[in-house]
């Protein structure tokens, strides 16, 4: 296909795809890269870029083979391949970028993935998204109840401070495990317009595409959504944002084992730093009462505007006929 003319079809599942791509990569990079970009914004570009791109795509390459040209790692076993795309099949992902440019957060499973999935699937990666930041909001909230007290305090006092080689090296291998766990779940995301079953090179060509869009991302240090880290409680100091990447990576790793329903890693990072707040407010009343729940509840609002604004774009489009007929019998269209 990618040899020889391309058929209207195959026009509007690559640009799909691309757009999906990029609005994935914009939105959830600040999840995965966040911290990352903002603890090693000393360093080249190239060096960030290249490392980025040697995790994600060995991920991928490996991902592949192992699940026999699967790039969702099995994630799209309930989302049926569509048998022809329409103009309004582009319609996600070109609103989750206008939702990016705003600074929103959402869910990207919600708004992509549900085009082509069953209410029921959609209900399940609700509910499962839900119980995500639940899960995610407890965590955090024990993890740093337990240790903000001594080595949370003990960050902050010393965060003017050079950090010693093995905690730089601990951020980037927590950055490459990260990653991994972020793809093995929305890689449903990422790939839900291509064949759930791709030939090597159609694979070699989205990495590269994949590539050039994380040079954007890396050039931007993560662009507007970064300030939902930078507000956060010393997310700047690499050790905490080490321990930041692994726990919400292990919290992936979990959900992986649960079932093969894609699901919002957005709520489940907004879960951890709400969970994370909270704690550290208790144990070191660092800022006022007030301020801390406004960033919560902020944080917590954003994500539930992106979500009715997915469900209202998705109900959309599968009732696409069904409005159109109302339009016409009402308003004569």
């Amino acid at each position: 296909m990618f040899l020889t003319s391309f058929t209207p079809n195959d026009i509007l599942m690559i640009t799909g795809f691309l757009l999906s791509l990029f609005a994935c990569v914009s939105n959830d990079c600040i999840q995965t890269m966040g911290t990352f970009l903002i603890n090693t914004k000393h360093r080249p570009l190239w060096q960030i870029w290249l490392y980025v791109c040697f995790v994600i795509c060995l991920t991928f390459i490996i991902g592949r083979f192992v699940n026999n040209g699967d790039m969702a790692f099995g994630r799209l076993d309930r989302v049926p391949y569509p048998d022809k795309f329409y103009w309004w099949h582009i319609l996600p992902p070109i609103v989750l970028i206008c939702l990016t440019k705003c600074g929103i957060p959402c869910a990207t499973s919600f708004l992509i993935v549900s085009t082509f999935s069953s209410s029921t699937v959609i209900g399940m990666m609700v509910a499962k998204s839900a119980f995500g930041y639940t899960v995610a909001l407890i965590v955090g909230f024990i993890v740093y109840m337990l240790i903000s007290r001594k080595i949370e305090k003990y960050f902050l006092y010393t965060k003017n401070k050079p950090y010693s080689k093995k905690w730089i090296i601990a951020k980037w291998i927590s950055t490459a495990f990260l990653l991994c766990a972020w793809l093995l779940q929305d890689g449903a995301v990422l790939y839900v317009y291509m064949p759930r079953k791709m030939e090597f090179f159609p694979m070699i060509i989205s990495l590269l595409a994949f590539c050039t869009l994380l040079y954007i991302v890396c050039y931007g240090r993560g662009g507007n959504l970064a300030g939902i880290i930078k507000l956060k409680t010393n997310t700047q100091d690499i050790r905490s944002a080490t321990i930041i990447d692994i726990i919400y990576g292990l919290i992936l790793v979990y959900f992986m084992f649960v079932n093969n329903i894609p699901m919002s890693t957005t709520w489940v990072f907004i879960g951890l730093l709400a969970g994370r707040e909270i704690a550290m407010y208790n144990r070191l009343r660092f800022e006022t009462q007030k301020k801390v729940y406004k960033h919560v509840l902020k944080d917590l609002l954003k994500t539930i505007t992106g979500l009715i604004v997915s469900i209202l774009v998705v109900f959309s489009i599968h009732n696409f006929n069904s409005i159109k007929e109302i339009l016409h019998a009402y308003f004569n269209l």
